[in-house]
């Protein structure tokens, strides 16, 4: 493996050496190009990606492009431990994955068939990364944020390069916001296309942190919580969006609630709460752009359709 070091803050250059090296291992995932409500749409079907979201992507160029390493330590929501989980199970590296007790059983069922060491530890993602990372410090072992590390953010970013590459008609790409790695790394592989990144009106980390003029603690209160329920904006991810900047947005829960049902009933998509974070966003018509797409970001939750 490559014993690159992870760069400050990544760059475009980065992006497309993570999608080189993740190649063989992740899916390229296909774009969806539709028409609805009058309106031109493509859809990039990311939750067809191996573990059922993007997560995958970072994990492996994090994992493959930082120093060689024989076990990594991380905390997540449940995707992003996923993510770990398979990278390190196809690398060969042993992995443990702490995770909040609130993790939906969606993603802590195929979590615990990787083969990681599962650890479930307080009732939000921070207290589980506060814990992962104690322990990780105290064994002296590596430690794999689940967003404010350069190589995650730029394995992420590969999103957007297959966006730019496989459907350059697309004037904008939108994005869900948790702890901003996705946005962050689309930002950078989107090939100067605009790239709205939309939050949960109860988890404004990108906000907030836009407004202090650093990352800074925000509350976690929305349907969409355990996917996009980082409380604080990595600092990796804000260098990159102050430098780099994004058109911001907003939806409720109720939009989200009713993005999901119409990505069922109009595609037979039964996405994550935060997967249809970017649909209710373009339904709410806070989406700018004459061709805008969207990305479906992952499909891992208890889901059935709301009565």
């Amino acid at each position: 493996m490559s014993t690159t070091t992870a760069p400050a803050v990544p760059t475009a250059t980065d992006v497309r050496a993570a999608a080189e090296r993740i190649a063989p291992h992740a899916r390229r995932t296909p774009v969806l190009r539709t028409e609805l409500d009058g309106r031109p749409l493509t859809l990039k079907l990311e939750h067809l990606q191996r573990t059922g979201a993007f997560k995958l992507r970072g994990a492996l160029n994090a994992l493959m492009g930082g120093e060689p390493t024989n076990r990594v330590i991380t905390a997540s929501g449940g995707n992003h431990g996923l993510g770990v989980a398979t990278a390190a199970s196809i690398l060969g590296i042993k992995a443990t994955v702490y995770v909040p007790e609130t993790v939906p059983e969606a993603k802590a069922a195929p979590l615990a068939t990787t083969g990681a060491e599962i650890i479930r530890v307080g009732e939000h993602y921070a207290v589980a990364a506060e814990a992962a990372r104690e322990r990780a410090d105290s064994e002296g072992v590596r430690y794999l944020h689940a967003f404010d590390d350069a190589l995650v953010v730029a394995g992420q970013g590969t999103v957007g390069l297959e966006v730019a590459t496989d459907a350059p008609e697309c004037d904008t790409i939108v994005v869900a916001v948790g702890g901003g790695g996705l946005a962050a790394g689309v930002r950078l592989g989107a090939d100067g296309r605009r790239v709205v990144a939309v939050e949960p009106e109860g988890c404004q980390s990108m906000h907030a942190a836009m407004a202090a003029g650093h990352p800074v603690t925000t509350p976690v209160d929305s349907v969409a919580s355990s996917a996009l329920g980082a409380a604080t904006l990595g600092r990796v991810p804000f260098e990159v969006l102050r430098d780099h900047p994004v058109t911001p947005a907003l939806v409720d829960d109720a939009e989200i609630i009713s993005a999901q049902t119409r990505l069922w009933q109009e595609f037979r998509i039964a996405a994550e709460p935060a997967a249809a974070v970017p649909f209710a966003a373009w339904l709410a018509g806070r989406v700018p752009g004459e061709n805008p797409c969207l990305v479906v970001c992952g499909a891992n939750a208890d889901w059935r359709l709301a009565n």
